[in-house]
């Protein structure tokens, strides 16, 4: 059916047939986008039209106007119409009856409408108390009745706007501000809300009222397309979902990837993160330059009183070769020759860097247009022009994002494209993976004094993810291509070398902190081989702080911080010479030994809970040592069950664990023959404060005995908490790590955390008759990566196919 006689069967059939032409125009599997959208306005305008023409009849003086998004003619399937019933005053029954007879269909057929009747004094009275009304008022379109009334609200709205300019705007990006910082930045979440997050729709037409004030204008280049592919998405969004929402939840993105017909949902959001970012620069140049002007005039009416007519020249102070900084913005000096500079885009952005400032979008722009590449291997002062730009802490990121805007970074390192916009569906990211790198290097630049080669350090940090654009273990493909740039970019053969060891050993350090036993020789050994020299562990060192502060909070802690430390340590003094030999049997401290008596006394758990804290480091403010957790220690007398009945009660109380060491105990002289075993686990309380000990031990000896049902407890728990409905999580995955340690087998256990998690891991080992040595826990978001030191009954390691045997029986009780 076509448009017209969509049209027409609105038209003749009142409300049943405009509802039957839109479900039909939506529907159509050949016409999406700006033609659907602008014929479904066109359709609405019609049926309108309609019901204004049959209810206004000897009415005179009455105009219907679309304001908003209908205004510009952009109707998604579940968007709301914004309408004005513009009046002349003349006969405020009568257009109060003519109302009814509009707005009551609109409900009757179940759409939103945001409606309002107004005289033009009244519009443009409530525009000026409201600006969210201003800003809608300026997209004001004529549907029905006086054309007359409706133009000279238009003409009177964007004269009132461009004459309040100056007061208006600064108030529109507070607004703006606001939003962000309620909603977040589109081009960063994984469940971006299209419309008010910032470098949304929001923001888009926020930058059509600042172009409409004529005050200042946006960067048009790309901007349309950006706009388009957001409308887009949002509506696939309303098709898919039936509702009118503007918020991409996980569980839509792939059904609304394939309405787009576009491969999965990474494709999805790498598209949205690209339009958002988009908008988002424009954004920030936009307002950056309304500053500018409003500066402009309200030092330039002082100026002519004090030096008489004439506009005085701008200052311009240089900053570097070719490169001056202007109206607090940094721009291409006149004697400037990008066609003869290759290394000038990056001269600028390092001394934009260094000064704070932006980078202007003129000089951006003409760079991009006029600049050679650069020669392979670059000139040294490129490299050190790079160098200084990824040294230059917070500002590097707005001077990246100008430089990458005008296509720029992937001119200067084409590797950049496979991971520009690349989503991380890893709760523990804040940031896209470009993004990340930046953010990392941002980190690395206040470690820059506490290593020899800042330059390396820097450098590995831009790259040390970039393999995430790659099929594979990202490490190792990044390796590669570490190896490439680093070389490309005029590093020598062993500098080189060192850049793509970081690149592929940059979770070295914190997975085996977190995941081994550091007091096996094995394991500092393999470190130590990895790594190769001082020089390369004290870069990987700061690499390492630098990446985990860089993904986010829950990616690094006092915690982990010293148990990295203490690995280094190891694995330092292993480098100097210092080759640790097998360990024996650690005497046990005094608490230690009286709470083994007591235990074994008392025939019951004996435990004792103790904080333990970390001072302020070197050049830190003094105060309250950060505390680095609490450390439980548990004496039971040897029996089966301690593991699953400790965890689970712990599970019980909310306790998270972070690391746990087991091992037994011989009683000292002069008290009776037998063994202890004896827990030294470090714990931390989910949220409110930690349980007291006697209650611990007195569910530990119900658990113990039989009594406490920890698995029923939890289970009603779980049921009492229902999971909201997200993304079904990956199944758990257990895997035997081979040559990890010679004194025990190393099963690691990979699974989405939930309480309990740690009680059927020790409940399924108790079950096959191991001995766990010892057990080192990791939590990252929503990913529990635990690892298992256990041995056979003898005290050895378990042979090849028993260890396999385990991990497969373990694996299948943690997907069921």
């Amino acid at each position: 059916m076509t448009g017209t006689e969509m049209r027409t069967e609105a038209e003749d059939s009142g409300p049943s047939g405009y509802a039957a032409a839109r479900l039909r125009l939506l529907q159509e599997g050949a016409r999406s986008g700006p033609p659907r959208r602008a014929a479904l306005a066109e359709l609405t305008d019609e049926w309108l039209s309609g019901l204004f023409d049959a209810g206004s009849e000897e009415l005179r003086g009455v105009s219907l106007v679309a304001v908003g998004g209908y205004g510009r003619g952009e109707l998604s399937p579940r968007s709301d119409l914004d309408l004005l019933l513009l009046h002349d005053g003349q006969d405020p029954k009568a257009v109060a009856a003519l109302a009814d007879r509009l707005w009551y269909p609109v409900w009757d057929l179940g759409l939103a409408l945001d409606h309002s009747v107004r005289t033009p004094a009244e519009a443009r009275g409530t525009a000026g108390e409201d600006l969210k009304v201003q800003l809608g008022l300026l997209d004001a379109r004529h549907l029905a009745g006086d054309l007359g009334l409706t133009a000279g609200l238009r003409t009177a709205v964007l004269a009132d706007w461009r004459n309040q300019a100056p007061k208006r705007l600064p108030e529109l990006q507070e607004l703006c501000a606001e939003r962000a910082e309620r909603q977040g930045e589109l081009q960063y979440l994984l469940e971006p809300d299209l419309k008010e997050a910032r470098g949304g729709l929001r923001d888009a037409t926020a930058l059509r009222a600042v172009a409409a004030s004529w005050l200042a204008d946006a960067p048009r280049e790309g901007l349309a397309d950006a706009r388009r592919r957001l409308l887009d998405v949002r509506d696939a969004l309303h098709l898919t979902t039936g509702r009118a929402t503007d918020r991409l939840a996980l569980q839509e993105q792939d059904q609304v990837a394939a309405e787009l017909g576009m491969l999965d949902a990474d494709t999805l959001l790498r598209q949205v993160y690209e339009a958002a970012r988009v908008i988002s620069y424009a954004s920030d140049v936009t307002w950056r330059e309304v500053g500018r002007v409003l500066r402009s005039r309200a030092v330039r009416p002082r100026l002519r009183a004090m030096l008489g007519a004439g506009k005085p020249a701008p200052e311009r102070s240089p900053l570097a070769e070719g490169v001056v900084e202007q109206d607090g913005e940094v721009v291409l000096a006149r004697a400037a020759r990008p066609e003869r500079d290759p290394v000038l885009p990056l001269r600028a952005a390092a001394a934009a860097a260094q000064a704070g400032l932006p980078l202007s979008l003129h000089a951006v722009r003409r760079m991009a247009a006029a600049t050679r590449p650069l020669p392979t291997p670059w000139p040294a002062e490129a490299r050190e022009q790079l160098v200084t730009l990824l040294g230059s802490g917070q500002p590097t990121i707005d001077v990246w994002e100008a430089l990458e805007a005008e296509g720029l970074i992937t001119r200067l390192l084409p590797d950049w494209e496979r991971v520009r916009c690349r989503p991380q569906r890893n709760a523990v990211h804040l940031w896209t993976v470009d993004r990340h790198l930046i953010e990392t290097a941002v980190r690395a630049s206040e470690f820059t004094r506490r290593v020899s080669r800042p330059d390396l350090l820097l450098v590995a940090a831009l790259l040390h993810d970039i393999g995430k654009g790659w099929p594979g273990d990202h490490s190792v493909a990044g390796e590669i291509i570490a190896k490439d740039v680093a070389t490309r970019i005029g590093f020598d053969r062993a500098d080189v070398t060192v850049v793509s060891s970081l690149v592929r050993h940059h979770l070295l350090l914190i997975e085996t902190a977190t995941r081994r036993d550091l007091e096996d020789p094995a394991t500092v050994r393999s470190v130590a081989e990895a790594v190769g020299s001082q020089g390369t562990l004290e870069l990987l060192h700061a690499l390492t702080e630098a990446d985990a502060l860089a993904t986010g909070p829950a990616a690094w802690s006092s915690w982990r911080g010293s148990l990295v430390a203490d690995l280094v340590k190891r694995v330092s003094a292993v480098l100097a010479g210092d080759d640790p030999e097998e360990p024996e049997d650690t005497a046990p401290t005094a608490e230690q030994e009286r709470l083994a008596v007591e235990a074994h006394r008392t025939g019951g758990p004996v435990l004792a809970l103790r904080a333990q804290t970390e001072p302020p480091s070197d050049g830190e403010p003094s105060g309250d040592p950060e505390p680095l957790g609490v450390e439980l220690l548990i004496a039971v007398p040897d029996q089966p069950g301690v593991l699953p009945a400790v965890a689970g009660v712990l599970a019980m109380h909310r306790l998270t664990v972070r690391t746990a060491e087991l091992r037994s105990l011989g009683l000292p002289d002069g008290v009776d023959e037998g063994s202890v075993l004896l827990l030294n686990w470090r714990v931390a309380a989910e949220y409110g404060s930690l349980p007291q000990a006697a209650r611990l031990r007195a569910d530990l000896v119900r658990a113990l005995d039989g009594s406490l049902d920890i698995a029923s407890r939890l289970a009603e728990r779980d049921a009492a908490y229902p999971r909201r409905r997200g993304v079904v999580a990956p199944a758990a995955h257990v895997k035997v790590a081979s040559a990890a340690s010679r004194l025990a087998t190393v099963i690691e256990v990979r699974a989405q955390d939930a309480p309990g998690l740690l009680f059927r891991i020790g409940r399924a080992l108790e079950d096959a008759a191991v001995h766990v040595r010892s057990a080192h826990v990791s939590t990252l978001g929503a990913n529990a990566v635990d690892a298992f030191y256990v041995t056979g009954p003898k005290g050895d390691p378990l042979p090849a196919d028993e260890a396999a045997g385990l991990a497969r029986k373990l694996e299948e009780t943690l997907r069921a």
